[in-house]
């Protein structure tokens, strides 16, 4: 296994629990993929293993990886006929091995982007085709905006876990290394995170890097300060609604 992660916060069954929408947004990114029977497909950021099982299912091979050995383990376990390692998108040896490579809710955790994209470019066959989906300019910015206000001094910018670009500078940074983008979205997406504790979720589920360091008693108080001040803006129906803004992308490599 390829680049372990030492401290794995990821709790891969939460994740499956609360936060399934992350791979059920992703079926329409497999139709932008098109994956055709027989063709080798790399699902970066495999989470535990759903898309790739789908892909799986409309006739390609598929390996999964993740750097989260906690997501890879869930996702064997899950789909025991299938590959999943633990890896990093930008430390990858492959060398025009894939015939595609599809990325969902991955690579606005990767803040070296220039180095995840040589990655994927080197690993993908000439003429093959690379498809992501992630989180683009302002996403989920109300929600962190709070955080960083309740925060105050104590936040420092190292903490936000994100890289949210603007359409204009992935695609550069894509054609830099060699890709020729054919399609582009920034597009509103808001989601859902199911029921009163939907955002208390959320935040524990993918944000404690923004409350490290902070004591057991006053995070607690941070986040509902947060769900008050939120509640108005994004709590409907009795469900949380995320303000998520994605990047959706189409390329080859020439």
């Amino acid at each position: 296994m390829i680049g372990r992660v030492k401290d794995d916060r990821w709790n891969a069954n939460l994740y499956d629990q609360e936060h399934a929408f992350v791979s059920q947004f992703g079926g329409d990114l497999v139709q932008w993929l098109a994956p055709q029977p027989g063709e080798n497909i790399l699902d970066l950021g495999c989470g535990t293993g759903d898309l790739a099982n789908k892909l799986n299912q409309l006739g390609a091979t598929i390996m999964g990886i993740d750097k989260s050995s906690n997501m890879v383990q869930q996702a064997q376990n899950k789909y025991p006929g299938l590959t999943f390692i633990v890896q990093d998108a930008v430390n990858m040896k492959y060398n025009n091995e894939f015939d595609a490579i599809f990325s969902n809710a991955t690579l606005n955790w990767v803040k070296t982007p220039q180095h995840a994209l040589q990655s994927i470019y080197d690993a993908l066959k000439p003429g093959g085709r690379f498809v992501a989906e992630f989180g683009g300019k302002g996403n989920v910015q109300i929600i962190t905006d709070e955080l960083i206000h309740q925060l105050g001094s104590t936040y420092q910018s190292d903490q936000f876990p994100w890289y949210f670009p603007s359409i204009g500078e992935y695609t550069l940074l894509m054609e830099q290394v060699g890709f020729r983008v054919t399609h582009a979205q920034h597009f509103d997406r808001p989601t859902t995170l199911n029921g009163v504790n939907g955002l208390r979720n959320w935040i524990e589920m993918f944000a404690p890097s923004m409350l490290e360091g902070v004591t057991k008693e006053s995070k607690e108080l941070i986040i509902t300060r947060v769900e008050k001040n939120l509640k108005e803006v994004l709590f409907h129906n009795g469900d949380w609604k995320a303000d998520y803004k994605r990047i959706r992308v189409l390329a080859e490599k020439q």
